[in-house]
């Protein structure tokens, strides 16, 4: 083996050292996201919560994670990238403790606000920081591993909920030391939150973030970690992309007649599609969405489980894919995949007979199709939007306007969770979960055509020339 293949290899196993560090914090977005999934009903018990504040306790976070995500991008660009992911890894420290300790549903909120801050910084800067430190042949995969990061936390928060909840026979019983088993759901937490910040403490800052802020000899130093050979050339053509006299701001992203420039409004559109295509319903609702067709508690929580080892295989093969087939390519089998399997179960739940409490039976054949359905809805999402949309929110914007355009970007993405959230138990209550799926196809063939006449293809291009 020759010294310069030996001297690559070494470089790519550095650059996925350091891009699976900044991808802990994508572990915790998903983890804190789901790990309520198993407490909510033990929640309200325990601070005799309506459905209204119950809701407001789930759903707050979300809002959290839009401020998190807009602000999180000035204060990387100001701090840097690394000094943001510390003070993500402290909220997420708090707010797991907190969210353990609360002594009534008002407190319990604030924790989970405090969380949400920390999900929403960590949507920003882990895709940002993964972008700018990929070479241009590894960017598409390793930008994936944001992804992955997330469904993984989805599926370990739902695990430890799932034994959690099992080894002290329900969420409001006592487990560990007398303490109620949903204290320790959130408890949970806090080891991976403490690793995320003494991760990021080891890790090198961006060679963009120092060269912008005249570092060059530090980025020198990093660049020739990732990429090797001389990076002299390399740090020139980072300076004159990021060539400014003064720090990015969000009127960067104005065009001079007024109005938002058309990358930010396309960042814009691929953020909240991803999100109207119902997505987190699936992972929010899922036992709910079982046992209103009939499944069992249990049953319902091993499906939620299935589920999201479904997400994680999916995620594996975009991370297979997405640097050779290209973004655009994935995206567009990914919206006709979930156009058809949402369409379906639009069909099974419009049509289903209605039980006495106005929940749709199926009944035989129709309750495993839709088993089927909804779990190929996941490997067309998991394949194609989840991954991808991170992956183009990480790379499309050049280096001027990256950190301000991504939070504009994820805040807006964590805004449609919020309502897509929200707004599924009252359409499930009044229309039904056939209008629910209805529109969420509507959203799944309309993200079709947005590919087609908006994404263009960044696979094998360099930042500087995006």
């Amino acid at each position: 083996m020759t010294s310069t293949t030996t001297r690559r290899k070494s470089n790519t196993f550095y650059v996925i050292l350091i891009a699976g560090a900044a991808a802990l914090g994508g572990f915790l977005f998903g983890f804190d996201t789901a790990v309520i999934n198993g407490a909510v009903a033990a929640l309200s018990t325990a601070f005799s919560a309506n459905s209204v504040l119950t809701g407001l306790a789930v759903s707050l976070a979300l809002l959290g994670s839009a401020l998190g995500a807009f602000y999180a991008g000035k204060i990387a660009d100001r701090y840097g990238r690394v000094k943001a992911m510390v003070v993500a890894s402290v909220l997420f420290t708090i707010s797991a403790i907190g969210s353990g300790i609360a002594f009534g549903i008002w407190d319990f909120i604030f924790w989970r606000l405090l969380g949400g801050l920390a999900v929403g910084a960590a949507s920003v800067i882990a895709p940002a920081y993964i972008a700018e430190c990929s070479p241009s042949n590894l960017r598409g995969r390793l930008g994936s591993l944001q992804q992955l990061a997330i469904v993984v936390g989805i599926f370990i928060a739902l695990l430890c909920d799932y034994f959690i909840a099992v080894s002290a026979g329900s969420a409001e019983s006592p487990f560990l030391f007398g303490i109620a088993a949903w204290r320790w759901m959130f408890w949970t937490e806090i080891p991976p939150a403490v690793l995320y910040g003494m991760a990021a403490l080891m890790i090198p800052e961006s060679p963009r973030y120092l060269v912008a802020q005249g570092r060059e000899p530090e980025a020198a130093n990093v660049l020739s970690k990732i990429i090797g050979g001389n990076v002299l050339a390399k740090i020139e053509e980072i300076r004159q992309t990021v060539m400014r006299e003064r720090e990015p701001q969000f009127s960067d992203l104005l065009r001079r007649s007024g109005g938002l420039l058309p990358i930010v409004w396309v960042g814009i559109g691929i953020s909240l599609l991803q999100q109207f295509v119902g997505i987190n319903v699936i992972f929010y609702y899922s036992s709910v969405l079982w046992r209103a067709v009939g499944f069992s508690e249990k049953d319902s929580l091993s499906i939620t489980v299935i589920t999201g080892a479904v997400n994680i295989i999916t995620t594996l093969v975009a991370i297979a894919f997405v640097d050779k087939f290209g973004r655009k390519p994935l995206l567009i089998l990914g919206s006709i995949g979930m156009t058809n399997t949402l369409g379906t179960m639009a069909s099974i739940f419009g049509t289903a007979p209605l039980d006495a409490a106005g929940n749709p039976t199926l009944s035989g054949s129709t309750g495993i199709v839709a088993l089927v359905t909804a779990n190929l809805y996941v490997f067309c999402f998991g394949f194609s939007w989840g991954p991808v949309t991170w992956v183009l929110l990480g790379e499309m914007f050049n280096n001027k306007i990256r950190a301000a355009a991504l939070s504009v970007a994820a805040a807006m993405q964590w805004v449609a969770n919020f309502a897509v959230s929200t707004s599924f138990p009252p359409i499930l209550q009044y229309f039904g979960l056939g209008a629910a799926y209805g529109l969420y196809t509507t959203a799944a063939a309309i993200s079709l055509f947005f590919v087609l006449f908006f994404i263009k293809e960044t696979k094998g291009m360099e930042l500087e020339d995006m």
